[in-house]
């Protein structure tokens, strides 16, 4: 199921994504703690199509591709960052040149008590696109990743969460104007989407829609003004315009 939020006259509504429609449905988090899918309305719900929850954390990983010898490193940033995809991002002009990196972003469903890379997938709601925008120019002098990952909407994710995709085995592409030039996917990633996660809980709490994002597997792409980007993660197309 692929669900999101949408902001209707009479709020944000969670909704279920049918191809271009989109249908009412109950709140995701309540129902996982149930221990069922989301109950979907016959409704038909039309707004404009929100960042697909609201983290509280945002957790990068870093050294998590090819050619890393470090271990895993994990790295926060700011929830403020987050915007919906299609919304345009202007790119700072201060901070060097700029590197889109496409990336399966976990979305979790409950507290992370317990968790670990056995039950990892019972503590997740569904995985869903996120660019994780850099400017590596910076990384010489900022080793917390602050400068080199921060601006304002450098974090575009969504537009939707897929709940039935197998954190195990997910594809991950990356295009620039509609050229392909990254295609991969969880499995080239060297530390395992679940050992990412057991690994953040064994350190930090995480809760209902919170997210990690998972690491780049040599999925970067130099980016410049004029330029849009689009990362797919299986069903879920992420599309950002840059200026």
């Amino acid at each position: 199921m692929l669900i999101g939020r949408v902001r209707t006259d009479d709020g944000i509504r969670w909704v279920r994504a049918d191809g271009v429609r989109k249908w009412g449905t109950e709140d995701p988090f309540a129902a996982l703690a149930a221990g069922r899918a989301p109950a979907v309305a016959e409704q038909e719900v039309h707004g404009d199509v929100l960042p697909p929850c609201e983290p509280v954390v945002v957790v990068g990983i870093a050294q998590n591709g090819r050619g890393h010898a470090s271990p895993v490193q994990a790295w926060l940033k700011s929830p403020r960052t987050v915007i919906a995809s299609g919304r345009p991002v202007r790119l700072r002009r201060d901070a060097g040149h700029a590197v889109a990196e496409g990336e399966i972003a976990v979305v979790i469903g409950r507290e992370t008590a317990g968790l670990t890379a056995e039950n990892a997938h019972e503590y997740v709601l569904g995985v869903t696109a996120v660019n994780d925008l850099s400017s590596p120019d910076r990384g010489e002098f900022d080793p917390r990743n602050f400068e080199s990952k921060s601006g304002e909407g450098y974090t575009p994710l969504g537009p939707w969460i897929d709940t039935d995709a197998d954190i195990d085995d997910i594809a991950l592409t990356v295009a620039v104007d509609g050229v392909v030039v990254a295609s991969t996917g969880a499995v080239e990633l060297p530390v395992s989407i679940r050992e990412c996660l057991a690994y953040v809980a064994s350190w930090s709490p995480l809760g209902p829609g919170d997210v990690v994002m998972t690491g780049a597997p040599h999925s970067q792409a130099p980016i410049r003004p004029g330029q849009t980007v689009t990362i797919a993660v299986g069903a879920v197309e992420l599309r950002t315009p840059f200026s």
